[in-house]
């Protein structure tokens, strides 16, 4: 059997932080995984700044309310979930993504959790385990499962290492510099038929 994993974030959707960032004015929320590698980090600083500025979570659902899968994502999936099966591995969480992944076609999702005050404030997160990305590929190979893993963060570098075929998708130049062993591709067709070869190696 064959599997496919993505980053949702910067390859199936825009990065919800970066559309929040511009809903708001407030640029210092324009920082994602793609600049920051220690995700603790950069959470406490994006609840700071929620704090900061007395933003809560239905600030944050009302920008994601108008937001739209990225120009071509939902040709892609649909493509794709013609081929093989499709996981979607993301580092955000479901209070923030179920909108969006309604209009992907509702994929099979992990993601991490949201603790609120009875207001409305971000008070923390939950995550779904450890190196989620990673610990979700390295239990579908223990069922004897063939990974292919694709995404554009230094929070998807693990996930790609463990499946061990794989590749960046639009990542910025610093990470693929960084990682001149992987691939980056820049377009759903690139990315197709990198997964196309994936399946084909392993019929």
């Amino acid at each position: 059997m064959k599997l496919v994993c993505l980053d949702l974030e910067g390859v199936l959707i825009p990065e919800i932080w970066i559309a929040f960032a511009e809903a708001t004015g407030i640029s210092e929320f324009r920082r994602t995984t793609r600049d920051e590698p220690d995700y603790d980090k950069l959470m406490r600083f994006r609840i700071e700044l929620l704090t900061q500025y007395n933003l809560k979570l239905p600030d944050i659902t009302r920008v994601i309310g108008g937001m739209e899968p990225l120009e071509g994502a939902i040709e892609f999936t649909g493509a794709l979930r013609e081929r093989t099966q499709l996981i979607i591995l993301s580092d955000t969480y479901q209070e923030f993504a179920g909108p969006l992944i309604a209009k992907l076609g509702y994929p099979t999702f992990f993601c991490n959790s949201l603790t609120t005050a009875p207001g409305g404030g971000i008070t923390g997160y939950k995550l779904r385990q450890e190196n989620g990305k990673k610990q979700a590929v390295a239990a579908f190979k223990s069922l004897n499962i063939k990974v292919f893993a694709a995404g554009d963060s230094f929070n998807d570098l693990a996930m790609i290492a463990e499946a061990g075929n794989g590749c960046l998708f639009k990542a910025p130049q610093s990470i693929r510099e960084a990682n001149k062993q992987l691939q980056c591709v820049d377009s759903y067709a690139d990315l197709l038929a990198c997964i196309d070869a994936f399946l084909a190696k392993n019929a």
